[in-house]
C-alpha cells in the first residue's frame, strides 16, 4: 500500500538531529575547504593538465556532497516549518554553498588561465572528461564575465546572511500564516499549505471564503514580504552592476542555457494563446454559474470532477499511464511509491507548494507536496515524478553532467503530466469525465501561458523600478495586479494582488527569475509529445537520450540535435501554443452537449 509519508531515515537517520548527517556535512565542509585552500595557494600561473584533472575530480565530489546535504535540509524545512534545528542547518548549508561557489569561481578562473592550445589538448586527451566537456567550457567562458575571484568570494560570503538570508525569510513569513477555518462545528487553524488546497475546493462558497481569508492573511504579512523582495532584488542589481551586466535577465538566461532571441520568440508565440484561453475561461465561468471567474476559481474543478482520487489510486493511475510510454518510467514510479520517496500527507505545519529534490550520492529523489485528492494534486504528483525520472537518468553521469537547467527540468516534469493526462482522457467513460480531464489540461495551459507570464511581467517591471529605489508593498501589489490583467487579457472578475507576497518562487535566490523556465518546459514538452505521437514507441529511447544531454549543450543545440527544430525562430513555439490550446474546441463541444 502506498503511504503518503516519506522516508528520510534511509538517507540520514535522526532527522534534523541526525548524527550521521552532521558527520556527512562536516566531511563535506572539510573537503570543500581543502579544495578552496588548494586553489587559493596555487598561484597565478596556468595550471598543467594533471592539476586540472585533480581539481575537476575534487570539485565534482564537493558538488555531489553539497547537493546531497542541501536536498536533505530542504526536505526537513518543508515537512515542518517550525523545525528550528532544520533552519539552523539551512544557514550552515548556505555557508557550505558559499564556500563551494568560491571554490568553483576560483576553479573557473584557473580554467580561463589555460592557453587555448593546452585547453584543447587537455579536453581532447581525456576520455573521462567527455561527459563534462561542455560544462567545463561553459565555466571557462563565464569566468571572463565575472569579478575577479577574490571579489566574487567576498560577495558570496556576504550573501549568506544578506541575499540568501532574505530569501530564507520567506519560511519565517509563511510560518506566521495561520488561517482560522470553520469545519465540523469548530474552528481549526490551517497552515498555508492546507489553506491553499481550499482554493481549489469544489464548493464555490469554500473557495470564496478562503480567497478572502488568503488575501487578508498575506496582506497582513505584506510589509515583511516587501522588505525581503526589495533586499533580494537590490543585492542582485548591485552585484550585476559591479560585474558590468546591464540586463537582469543575463544571469537567468545563462543559467538556462538559452538566448534572449529564444525567450522573445517564446513569449511572442504565447500571446497567441490569450484569445482561445479567454474563451475557455468564459465557458468555465458559465459552468460554475458565474459571469466571470475569480482568480481563485481558475483551478476549481468543474461540477462533474468533484469526486476525490485517493492517494493509492493516484499511485496506480500514474504508474499505469507511465507504463504506456516507457517501462523505465513506470519502474521509477513504482520505486518512488514503494520506497516512500513522497511526502504527501495533508497535515498542519508543512510548507505550501511542491518540489522534487535529488540525492546524487544516494541516487534517489524525494518529492514534497500536500495531497488532498484533487485532479490537480494528481497532476502535481505526476509532475514531480517526471523530475525524479530525469534525475535517475543523469545520476549515472558525473556530477557536472547532472547540472541541467530549470527550463529543461520543467520539460521532463510537464511531459510526465502530459502522459498521465493523455492516458486518462483515452479511457474516460463519460462526457463528464472527459470534460473534467479537459478542464484540468486547460488549467495547465492557463497556468503556463497566463499565470507564469504574469509572474514574468511582474518581475521584469519590478526590477526596472527597483533600480531607482525600494518599492512599498502597495506598489508591488499594483504591479502584480497589472501584470495579471495583461497576461489574462482581463478575462477574470477578481485578481490576487498579494500573489507576490505568497509565492515562494519570488524569494528563491539560487535561481533568479524562477518563472519563464516553466513556460519553456511546458511548451517544449508539448513539442516532445507531438514528436512522440508521430514516432510511436521508439521515441521513448530518444526521449531518454535527450534528457541525458540536458546538461551537455544549450537548449537550442538540444532541440536541433534531438528534434531537428530551431528554438530561436517562432515556428516551433507557435505550433506548440496551437497544440496547447487545441483542447478548447473539445471543451466547448462538451459544454454544449
Amino acid at each position: 500500500m502506498a503511504q503518503p509519508i516519506w522516508n528520510l531515515e534511509s538517507l540520514f537517520a535522526g532527522g534534523s538531529s541526525s548524527l550521521e548527517f552532521a558527520a556527512f556535512v562536516a566531511e563535506a565542509e572539510a573537503g570543500c575547504d581543502a579544495l578552496l585552500n588548494e586553489l587559493r595557494e596555487s598561484g597565478d600561473s596556468a595550471p598543467n593538465a594533471e592539476r586540472l584533472s585533480a581539481w575537476t575530480a575534487k570539485l565534482q565530489d564537493a558538488l555531489a556532497r553539497l547537493k546531497e546535504a542541501d536536498s536533505f535540509v530542504a526536505c526537513l524545512t518543508a515537512q515542518n516549518v517550525g523545525d528550528k534545528r532544520a533552519v539552523g542547518w539551512t544557514e550552515r548549508i548556505q555557508t557550505l554553498s558559499s564556500r563551494y561557489r568560491q571554490a568553483s569561481d576560483l576553479f573557473d578562473a584557473k580554467l580561463a588561465l589555460a592557453a587555448d592550445s593546452d585547453w584543447r589538448s587537455w579536453t581532447a586527451d581525456r576520455p573521462d572528461l567527455a561527459a563534462v566537456a561542455f560544462s567545463l567550457n561553459e565555466k571557462r567562458g563565464f569566468a571572463k564575465e565575472k569579478l575577479p575571484p577574490a571579489l566574487e568570494a567576498v560577495a558570496s560570503e556576504l550573501a549568506v546572511d544578506g541575499y540568501h538570508g532574505w530569501g530564507e525569510h520567506y519560511n519565517t513569513i509563511v510560518g506566521r500564516i495561520s488561517i482560522p477555518w470553520e469545519e465540523g462545528g469548530e474552528t481549526i487553524p490551517l497552515s498555508a499549505g492546507q489553506a491553499a488546497n481550499k482554493l481549489d475546493d469544489p464548493s464555490q462558497a469554500v473557495r470564496d471564503v478562503m480567497a478572502a481569508k488568503w488575501e487578508k492573511a498575506w496582506g497582513a504579512q505584506a510589509d515583511l514580504g516587501a522588505d525581503a523582495l526589495n533586499r533580494i532584488a537590490g543585492f542582485r542589481l548591485k552585484l550585476y552592476r559591479l560585474r558590468g551586466w546591464g540586463d537582469p535577465l543575463k544571469e537567468p538566461l545563462a543559467i538556462n542555457r538559452m538566448t534572449r532571441r529564444t525567450l522573445d520568440a517564446m513569449w511572442t508565440a504565447v500571446e497567441g494563446s490569450i484569445s482561445p484561453l479567454q474563451r475557455y475561461l468564459a465557458l468555465k465561468a458559465r459552468l460554475l454559474g458565474k459571469m466571470r471567474l475569480g482568480w481563485h476559481d481558475v483551478g476549481a474543478p468543474v461540477a462533474s470532477a468533484s469526486s476525490r482520487i485517493g492517494y493509492e489510486e493516484a499511485a496506480g493511475l500514474i504508474t499505469e499511464a507511465f507504463s504506456r510510454f516507457s517501462p523505465e518510467m513506470a519502474e521509477l514510479a513504482r520505486t518512488a511509491f514503494t520506497d516512500r520517496w513522497i511526502e504527501a500527507e495533508d497535515r498542519p505545519g508543512k510548507r505550501p507548494g511542491g518540489f522534487c529534490t535529488s540525492f546524487p550520492i544516494g541516487r534517489q529523489s524525494r518529492i514534497f507536496m500536500t495531497y488532498s485528492g484533487t485532479p490537480g494534486n494528481v497532476s502535481t504528483l505526476a509532475h514531480e515524478l517526471g523530475h525524479a525520472y530525469h534525475a535517475r537518468l543523469v545520476q549515472q553521469l558525473p556530477p557536472l553532467a547532472q547540472e541541467y537547467a530549470m527550463n529543461v527540468a520543467e520539460t521532463a516534469s510537464t511531459f510526465a503530466e502530459e502522459i498521465v493526462s493523455d492516458a486518462l482522457l483515452r479511457r474516460a467513460g463519460s462526457d463528464g469525465e472527459k470534460l473534467a480531464l479537459l478542464d484540468e489540461r486547460l488549467q495547465r495551459a492557463v497556468a503556463f501561458c497566463m499565470n507564469i507570464r504574469a509572474r514574468f511581467l511582474f518581475e521584469t517591471r519590478f526590477y526596472a523600478r527597483r533600480a531607482s529605489g525600494m518599492l512599498e508593498a502597495a506598489e508591488l501589489s499594483e504591479l502584480m495586479e497589472g501584470a495579471q490583467k495583461e497576461a489574462f487579457g482581463g478575462a477574470l472578475g477578481s485578481w490576487h494582488p498579494h500573489f507576490w507576497a505568497s509565492k515562494l518562487h519570488f524569494y528563491l535566490t539560487d535561481v533568479p527569475f524562477y518563472n519563464f523556465p516553466y513556460t519553456f518546459g511546458y511548451l517544449f514538452s508539448t513539442g516532445l509529445a507531438a514528436a512522440a505521437e508521430r514516432e510511436g514507441p521508439s521515441f521513448g529511447r530518444r526521449y531518454d537520450d535527450l534528457l541525458r544531454d540536458t546538461a551537455a549543450m544549450t537548449v537550442e543545440e538540444l532541440a536541433l540535435r534531438h528534434l531537428n527544430v530551431r528554438l530561436d525562430e517562432p515556428h516551433f513555439w507557435e505550433s506548440a501554443v496551437a497544440r496547447a490550446v487545441a483542447d478548447v474546441d473539445a471543451f466547448a463541444a462538451l459544454c454544449q452537449s
